[in-house]
């Protein structure tokens, strides 16, 4: 989980939007008070259930600060590097069937 004030409320609506974009399904879980909790459950157009959530502390490199956030796919097994809203949902979007 991120213990650090670099998921804010608006990054938050940032990864909603492009999701919305992307005519992917979403569903929040967690505090929208406290978006450093928040988790997107996400449906990839084959079906498969993605998880996307903010990347510790100390994953995130002070030269990239937009790149924040991580996706894990459970079948197959998938970890996506820690990358910024556009590209963690171009990733899920085309990760192949």
């Amino acid at each position: 989980m991120a213990t650090f004030g670099h998921i804010t409320p608006e990054r938050c609506a940032q990864l909603a939007e492009e999701l919305t974009n992307a005519f992917l399904r979403r569903e929040e879980i967690g505090r929208r008070d406290a978006p450093q909790y928040l988790t997107y459950r996400v449906t990839d157009p084959y079906g498969r259930l993605w998880s996307i959530g903010p990347a510790t502390s100390n994953q995130i490199t002070p030269s990239k600060p937009a790149s924040m956030w991580q996706a894990r796919c459970s079948g197959p097994f998938h970890q996506t590097p820690v990358l910024s809203a556009r590209a963690v949902v171009a990733r899920i979007r085309d990760f192949p069937a």
